[in-house]
């Protein structure tokens, strides 16, 4: 769809004040530019108009003008997608970042999310009752796009990743119907959600299970380069068999001066507290840290550490590939990765999907790889004000091609640029059929395009 024309944008604006009432219509000034201000400050976009919408009635209005005047539509909630999908030149952006409430229910063990929401609301949210959530590993992330896509996360071995803990959702569809659904509820639109992405309609809130964990140790280690091989070669017999209490985050950082170093980030989120300050000893006893910082926390601290790392507004571009084990090809694709890093703030994440999330069985959400696996992301991260970008965007790219040969197929949609067509082709793996019978049964019209889907031919 090309976009709207100046007379276009004028007529839908015109229509969008007379129906838009508590939130608001921006097509310039400061709010604009927070508006259109993503995580990825490379993404230059500039939507024509900006809905920011505060109820499910605004969201239906923003999609119905939007189509009745032919205009790209898009929706941002955190803004966090680093390909920058949630905007589109000239086009119409739904905006919930204004629509961020989210309310526990203690006794039931379950969060309403509003579909502005962030990772780091939610657990802010849970925290005061004992409980927590599922979730990434950073705050500043929209939860329900994180939710829709898959979500791994620090407790994804005890509790799956955030879209197994999806129990409904409400969504404005693209005629503007306003629905319900769960299980038992328009349950084939679930099931696309729970893995499919934004690609039916608009969340605007949803429900997700809590969880009672009485104590979570977590933190950080790093080993210098000089031990990569044998931390490595430590850790290929520990991310996918450790028990569900265990997640283990790691890869490479850089460090002072640039250098690489391997890093872990455990999380033990088990009851037995002995057990998991044993467990973690031994993880750092791999090799010689040269700091090893692992102590009692809260899932509300471990992701504003990471959102400390990664804070919005770098230029970003993020490759993505899903690996079998931590085999001796991946760990020498991942010892190039370090070695060659070109910018001071990239990295390279390993993220497990072992113990609860590997349970499911793969049919039972549009989710496509539940067999164990670790899921690695290129992260080239680097200032706005470094001329390098091309030498970044090309280390991205040879990352990405060394670990090509060891992975499996497909890869993270929550991921996948748009351009990274032959992994997306494979990304559902035996649901795709199903997702795309979905999506032109909800959304013949292609209105909604969030994270990749194979092509329908």
């Amino acid at each position: 769809m090309s976009p709207p024309t100046p007379t276009q944008i004028a007529r839908l604006t015109t229509t969008l004040r007379k129906t838009v009432q508590a939130g608001e219509v921006l097509t310039t000034g400061p709010a604009y530019d927070v508006g259109r201000s993503i995580w990825n400050g490379a993404v230059p976009t500039r939507p024509g108009v900006i809905v920011r919408c505060a109820d499910p009635a605004e969201v239906r209005a923003a999609i119905l003008a939007a189509r009745e005047n032919d205009a790209p539509l898009t929706v941002r909630g955190g803004g966090h997608d680093w390909a920058g999908r949630a905007l589109s030149d000239g086009g119409l952006t739904i905006d919930l970042s204004g629509m961020r409430t989210v309310t526990v229910d203690s006794v039931a063990e379950v969060a309403h999310v509003s579909g502005g929401a962030t990772a780091a609301d939610l657990v802010a949210a849970a925290q005061p009752f004992g409980l927590t959530a599922a979730t990434g590993s950073a705050g500043a992330v929209g939860m329900v796009g994180l939710t829709l896509g898959g979500g791994y996360g620090p407790l994804s071995g005890r509790f799956g990743l955030a879209l197994d803990n999806l129990l409904s959702a409400d969504v404005v569809l693209a005629d503007g119907s306003i629905i319900t659904v769960d299980s038992a509820r328009e349950p084939d639109l679930f099931w696309a959600l729970r893995g499919g992405g934004g690609n039916f309609g608009v969340v605007t809130s949803m429900r997700v299970r809590l969880h009672r964990v009485s104590t979570l140790l977590s933190g950080m280690v790093l080993f210098p380069w000089e031990q990569v091989t044998t931390v490595l070669t430590g850790l290929s017999d520990v991310l996918l068999d450790s028990p569900d209490d265990l997640t283990v985050q790691s890869g490479v950082l850089p460090g002072p001066g640039g250098k690489p170093m391997v890093f872990l980030s455990p999380t033990w989120s088990g009851d037995d507290v002995t057990a998991g300050e044993r467990a973690l000893a031994q993880l750092a006893s791999i090799g010689t840290p040269l700091v090893s910082q692992i102590a009692a926390t809260t899932t509300a601290e471990m992701l504003a550490g990471i959102d400390a790392l990664f804070p919005f507004g770098r230029h970003v571009e993020i490759r993505s590939r899903s690996v079998p084990a931590l085999t001796s090809g991946v760990r020498d694709a991942l010892t190039l990765a370090g070695s060659t890093l070109t910018s001071p703030y990239s990295a390279v994440s390993v993220h497990s999907l072992h113990g609860a999330a590997a349970r499911v069985p793969v049919e039972d959400t549009a989710f496509g790889v539940r067999t164990p696996h670790l899921m690695i992301e290129v992260i080239a991260l680097w200032d706005p004000t470094d001329s390098r970008a091309a030498e970044h965007r090309a280390w991205a790219d040879r990352a990405s091609s060394a670990f090509g040969p060891h992975a499996l197929p497909g890869g993270y949609p929550n991921l996948l640029g748009p351009d990274e067509t032959a992994q997306i082709a494979h990304a559902y793996g035996p649901n795709t059929s199903r997702l795309l019978a979905v999506k032109r049964r909800f959304d013949p019209k292609d209105v909604f395009n969030a994270i990749p889907l194979p092509d329908s031919a």
